[in-house]
């Protein structure tokens, strides 16, 4: 099965005077987030790839002409444009995954201890168009509820409210074309369609999940790879989790 990587956007929140190169390019451990990605996704035996170049593409090109050692992966650069959307890069990539049927994608900046053939068998027993990984958020908050006249009723941790977010990573028919128009979004209009069409099934994960939108979230993720027992290299601990 193909795996889409959406690798242009600018990544604004993670600088600091220390990263200069793209967000896929941006290290956890001593190796680029990409590179996590793609040897999680060739764990389970996806190792086609296409990746959908904005913003820094240069510098990702540069990387795979030094491919990474001992990796059989398939890899096609794709560059979709620096201003692009998620969506118009997903649909710049559709002649690399025309007559798939199935393909999976991911923004390429989180990674999941995930169990990737239960996401996929609960695809196919949908028989929806889309599947999203939907996992709590990892908050520090608490939510306030109030009245009309603005009197707090309710203050709840966020660890206690049942609510899910758009993980990133993604299972879908290539019916999914046919939801998208010139200029859109993917999370947007497109994913609007699919929902008003029950076309979208939103798969509740509670195990391991971290993005890295921002510096704070690189160092913990650096911390979990140098502790040596980095929830998501499931390649080397040969024990994926399974709900």
């Amino acid at each position: 099965m193909k795996v889409v990587l959406f690798c242009g956007g600018l990544g604004l929140r993670i600088r600091d005077a220390s990263i200069t190169v793209p967000k896929p390019l941006v290290t956890v451990g001593n190796r680029p987030i990409l590179w996590h990605v793609m040897k999680y996704y060739a764990h389970y035996g996806h190792r086609d790839f296409v990746l959908c170049l904005g913003h820094g593409g240069d510098a990702i090109h540069d990387y795979f002409r030094a491919a990474p050692d001992g990796e059989d992966w398939r890899v096609t650069l794709a560059d979709t444009g620096v201003d692009a959307s998620i969506g118009e890069r997903l649909s710049q990539a559709r002649q690399h995954v025309e007559g798939e049927g199935v393909f999976l994608a991911n923004y390429a900046d989180g990674l999941t201890d995930l169990h990737l053939p239960t996401l996929i068998d609960a695809f196919a027993r949908s028989g929806k168009v889309g599947a999203i990984l939907c996992p709590k958020p990892s908050l520090s908050y608490h939510f306030v509820r109030t009245d009309a006249d603005g009197a707090v009723v309710e203050i709840r941790e966020s660890g206690d409210v049942e609510l899910r977010i758009n993980g990133g990573y993604f299972v879908f028919r290539t019916d999914i074309f046919d939801y998208i128009q010139a200029g859109e979004d993917l999370i947007g209009a497109p994913f609007h369609r699919l929902t008003s069409a029950g076309q979208l099934l939103g798969y509740r994960y509670d195990g391991f999940w971290k993005n890295m939108d921002t510096f704070k979230d690189k160092q913990a993720l650096d911390d979990l790879s140098a502790s040596g027992a980095a929830p998501w290299e499931i390649w080397r601990t040969g024990g994926p989790r399974k709900d």
